[in-house]
């Protein structure tokens, strides 16, 4: 049972939950928000004085290779001469080096020489994924860590952690401050035990598919609570915690116990242990009660890790629940020639799948796997076109796994075993032939992470199971298998951590920068194009024009294999909304040129016609072209779920975007992305009364940065001029003048002349 709470709760002795409107009068709500574990590392972290405002410092940051490039290059541009804090580069993301020739690899040579020459730490491809090594080597009690990677979570070990755009880690690398009003905060009350043949991903989609669609938790910090927390190794509540990004979660914590303080120990850092309680009397905003023990079998269809049903449920009413996934992935996919038929997939009496997969920070981890070997001893995968693929999440996971024989048991049964790597997870690795369904225990089943390409006529999808019920089902040859209905009981050996291969291979370092070394850039490496700071009025052409609900990073810029050029702005943002709107680069390239032809003195007759009407709105008739900048913009409805890549705005920004106009941001890490690279973050005042291809123009946009911003007049250069209001929500400070600046990069380099 998973139970929303319809209004806030205190905690009483961390095991009494009392709704807000059943509490003693006595209770004084603003003293015991006070007694959140969160309450207390948020504040040790806050350098702005004021409980409400939050300027964190963070302990240590982490990047992998799809990023750390992009980031070092904006740090260097705006001053950097050293990583002041522990900052982890991984390679994990581009690892295979397998496409676009030397570039990947150049990356990487790039991120070894970056940490000789200002002091990281550097983690070469297949050694470990991001958050595993995070949570091996760095999280601990208390803590907080930054990421620019989505599922930047190491809640489970007492650390919050934040997955952010690149511009918030080079903000950390420049000894500024991440900055959030102080969030709400969200009970997660466990209670009970999981059942035999439960893991980590069925509770995980449990608890997405009840918060997700309704917004219950989007940007609050889930804190872990309750008598069941104990219930579950710190290891398998790692394994739920990563998934806390999937329900638009600002963060997550949990409260610690002596299993805590075991696993970090077993890692060599029992120093780094924290026991964290709420205190006697804690108030949470909201509340997420459930019962363990009524968590069964779960699995998340196409195309969302909120999609999800109970195994037993989906076989007892198939009928209905495929052809509800077909109709939604309709309207995903939007071709007619081209269409989701998960019926292809039944036969005798069942749902079968092509192949599974056991992989990166949330499914390959030491106990998942070693359940899932011990599900497939002496079993037999098949001949058939069922695959299993199982990657271990660390070179020190891989090496137990060896000495406990689970390796041997999952190869011997016909899985195969590889390296430590995401790519399962974004659309890099194990893309399913055309028509395929591919079980995987990672993080996202989102259109395309599967690395199918609809756009050439290729799709396949994703659906996301726990190890244990993805081994129950290669043990079937693919028929889709809930573990919690095999009656069987497993007491996973205790876990040996041994770090010979990082002490190797791994490079350390932190503090022991010389900036004499060279940093070395392969060809594809380049730097940021120069970006034009705020003018006085927004000239914007609607370049994109997007209705659905909401619109993810990995459509805003795709993931997989356009990774491989990540590290040449203008040659990434090629791909910008490629399986959305594939028009939108060469439209928005346009406006550049004509902007750029304009600029030069020459004035495009479309643009001139545009201004020529701008001058016949009362008020305007004196405004100068020199007063104007024309830019492109998107509409969206929800952007930016899913990734926390600042390159779904940076790729909008290099080809001259120079705002968005939304419904809502679906997390505030885009958002915060959008504002690093100068782009105003618009949000509609009713409904959008334009569409694509329209001009709009927004007067005085300084001065209305300046204001409350919940009225700017805006206006649609139609055949007609038609008004409409859109708004801001409130920016501190200094994200008033990143904007002005144009660019984070043009804010820092405004601070260091100054």
């Amino acid at each position: 049972m998973v139970k929303l709470y319809d209004s806030g709760v205190y905690l009483l002795n961390g095991n009494t939950l009392v709704p807000e409107k059943d509490a003693d009068s006595s209770l004084n709500k603003e003293e015991a928000r006070k007694g959140t574990i969160s309450y207390g590392i948020l504040q040790d972290h806050n350098t702005s004085g004021d409980p409400k405002n939050l300027k964190i410092k963070f302990d240590a940051i982490t990047s992998h290779d799809l990023t750390y490039v992009g980031i070092i290059q904006t740090a260097r541009a705006s001053g950097l001469d050293r990583f002041p804090l522990p900052y982890v580069l991984t390679c994990c993301h581009n690892s295979l080096c397998a496409v676009g020739g030397t570039i990947n690899e150049d990356d990487h040579v790039f991120g070894l020489t970056a940490c000789k020459k200002y002091g990281g730490i550097f983690l070469p491809p297949h050694i470990g994924v991001i958050h595993q090594y995070m949570r091996e080597a760095l999280a601990g009690g208390g803590k907080m860590i930054l990421g620019s990677d989505s599922h930047t979570r190491y809640g489970a070990l007492g650390t919050m952690a934040v997955g952010e755009g690149g511009g918030e880690l080079v903000k950390q690398i420049l000894e500024q401050t991440w900055d959030a009003a102080y969030p709400e905060v969200i009970a997660v009350y466990l209670d009970g035990k999981p059942n035999p043949g439960i893991g980590p991903q069925d509770i995980a989609i449990a608890i997405v598919s009840a918060v997700f669609k309704n917004g219950y938790v989007k940007n609050k910090v889930m804190e872990f609570v309750g008598p069941g927390v104990s219930s579950m190794s710190t290891d398998y509540r790692n394994g739920v915690d990563v998934m806390t990004t999937e329900t638009t979660c600002l963060s997550s914590v949990w409260r610690t116990d002596e299993d805590t303080k075991d696993w970090l120990a077993e890692h060599g850092r029992k120093d780094d242990f924290k026991q964290l309680d709420p205190a006697g009397v804690a108030y949470y905003d909201g509340c997420v009660y459930i019962d363990l023990s009524t968590i069964h079998s779960m699995i998340a269809l196409p195309f969302h890790p909120s999609n999800g049903y109970e195994i037993r449920e989906l076989n007892e009413n198939m009928d209905d629940i495929l052809h509800l996934v077909e109709e939604d992935a309709k309207k995903l996919i939007k071709r007619p020639e081209l269409h989701l038929n998960l019926w292809e997939k039944v036969h005798d009496g069942a749902l079968y799948a092509d192949q599974g997969t056991i992989a990166g920070c949330a499914g390959g981890t030491y106990t998942n796997i070693m359940e899932a070997a011990y599900l497939l001893d002496g079993k037999n995968t098949g001949d058939g076109e069922f695959a299993l693929g199982v990657y271990p999440s660390s070179q020190a996971v891989m090496l137990d796994l060896i000495r406990k024989g689970a390796i041997e048991k999952l190869t011997m049964a016909g899985a195969t075993i590889r390296t430590a790597f995401c790519g399962p997870c974004f659309g890099a690795g194990d893309t399913p032939a055309h028509g395929g369904l591919s079980i995987r225990h990672t993080t996202r089943n989102f259109p395309n992470r599967e690395g199918s390409k609809p756009g050439n006529g290729q799709l396949s999808s994703v659906a996301l199971m726990d190890a244990r019920s993805i081994a129950a089902t290669a043990a079937n040859q693919g028929r889709i298998t809930a573990a919690d209905e095999l009656g069987y009981t497993y007491d996973c050996p205790k876990y040996h951590y041994d770090p010979t291969a990082y002490e190797h291979r791994v490079y350390q370092g932190f503090g022991k920068g010389d900036l004499d070394e060279t940093l070395i850039c392969g060809p594809n490496i380049k730097d940021w194009p120069e970006m034009p700071p705020l003018n006085e009025h927004m000239l914007l052409k609607v370049c994109a024009y997007i209705t659905d609900p909401v619109t993810t990073t990995d459509e805003l810029i795709p993931s997989g294999e356009t990774g491989s050029f990540r590290s040449n702005p203008m040659g990434l943002a090629e791909f910008t909304l490629s399986r959305r709107v594939p028009e939108y680069a060469g439209k928005a390239k346009a406006v550049m040129a004509n902007e750029k032809v304009r600029k030069s003195g020459s004035c495009p007759e479309e643009v001139e016609k545009v201004l020529d009407r701008v001058r016949q709105i009362a008020g305007f008739e004196s405004v100068s072209d020199d007063s104007v900048d024309l830019s492109s913009t998107i509409y969206a409805v929800k952007p930016g779920d899913g990734s926390a890549r600042e390159q779904a705005a940076s790729c909008q920004r290099v080809l001259l975007g120079g705002a968005n106009i939304v419904k809502e941001y679906a997390t505030k890490r885009y958002r915060s992305n959008l504002i690093n690279w100068g782009m105003v973050p618009f949000v509609m005042v009713g409904e959008p009364d334009f569409k694509d291809d329209d001009y709009i123009f927004v007067p005085d946009i300084r001065k209305a940065l300046d204001g409350d911003m919940t009225s700017i007049p805006a206006y649609v250069m139609g055949d007609t001029v038609k008004q409409l209001t859109l708004a801001i929500a409130p920016l501190t400070d200094e994200e008033k003048e990143i904007i002005r600046c144009g660019s984070l990069i043009n804010f820092n380099r405004k601070l260091k002349n100054a």
